[in-house]
């Protein structure tokens, strides 16, 4: 177990600094202090890290490049700044570093070189979403960007069908219809708030169910854009005899009956123990 302070000024540490997603008054008075006393920068993108803090004055900083290609390199260098006394921000393009950006690579190689991690908070696109889509918000599960290739995309969202939290994904204007269509076709007529464009000038919410959503003018939909789905209802009682069905058309497949009863009990989410107990009455 470790346990520090990570204001303690022996302890070295790394910032995450939270950037705007949208909107530049998102950028908060603490984030720029932070960054306005950092000797180095270190940044997904240091062209756009740079254009961001020259917005708000700051200017002469050292810049390092660290992103999903050059991550474990870049965090190498980060590490020996850090324990020569160096003070280094890391930021991503918008919003949180990690969350669907990089920077997992980078904090855990610092914690295991017993730097501490902090973050200066700020915008956070998925939370912005739920926060004004009208849907349940108590429980939640942050999905992020599905795969590109359809058919990943379609088995990821396979996986996701008996998910009962509100569901974040985020998504490129160039495949949202595909994917509209696909959550459609897998997950059922769920009701969705589609956001995009959060906090910009042109930022706009559309809400409905996903019947609704995938009749929509892709040419009209465009920027970042998050969408927040209707988690799944909690299914009634499964019949026995819909679980003899699904159990014979295993066993009619070939499928062993070890595996048949395991695969039922796994697909209709009822126990495997009366799963056997329907084989052995009825095969």
């Amino acid at each position: 177990m470790k346990r520090g302070l990570n204001f303690d000024s022996k302890t070295p540490l790394l910032y995450l600094i939270a950037t705007p997603i949208g909107n530049l008054s998102e950028f908060t008075p603490r984030a720029i202090k932070t960054c306005e006393e950092a000797d180095y920068v270190a940044a997904e993108d240091t062209r756009n890290a740079r254009s961001l803090l020259l917005k708000f004055g700051i200017k002469d900083k050292k810049y390092i490049s660290c992103h999903e290609h050059n991550e474990e390199a870049a965090s190498t260098e980060i590490i020996e700044l850090i324990k020569s006394g160096a003070k280094v921000v890391y930021m991503s393009d918008a919003g949180y570093p990690i969350v669907s950006d990089p920077g997992a690579r980078l904090v855990k190689r610092c914690i295991e070189n017993d730097i501490n991690v902090s973050t200066i908070s700020g915008p956070n696109a998925a939370l912005n979403a739920l926060a004004s889509s009208g849907i349940e918000n108590d429980h939640f599960y942050f999905e992020g960007f599905l795969p590109s290739k359809e058919t990943e995309r379609r088995k990821r969202l396979q996986s996701l069908t008996k998910k009962e939290e509100t569901i974040i994904f985020y998504e490129a204007p160039h495949r949202i219809l595909k994917t509209l269509k696909d959550m459609y076709e897998i997950l059922g007529d769920r009701r969705i708030c589609l956001a995009r464009e959060l906090t910009k000038t042109h930022e706009e919410f559309i809400r409905g169910t996903l019947s609704e959503l995938v009749t929509l003018d892709e040419s009209t939909i465009k920027g970042e854009i998050v969408l927040i789905v209707e988690g799944a209802t909690i299914e009634e009682t499964v019949s026995e005899d819909s679980i003899v069905g699904l159990l014979k058309e295993k066993l009619d497949e070939g499928m062993k009956s070890k595996s048949a009863i395991a695969e039922t009990a796994k697909e209709l989410n009822v126990a495997k123990n009366l799963v056997y107990k329907l084989y052995l009455d009825n095969f």
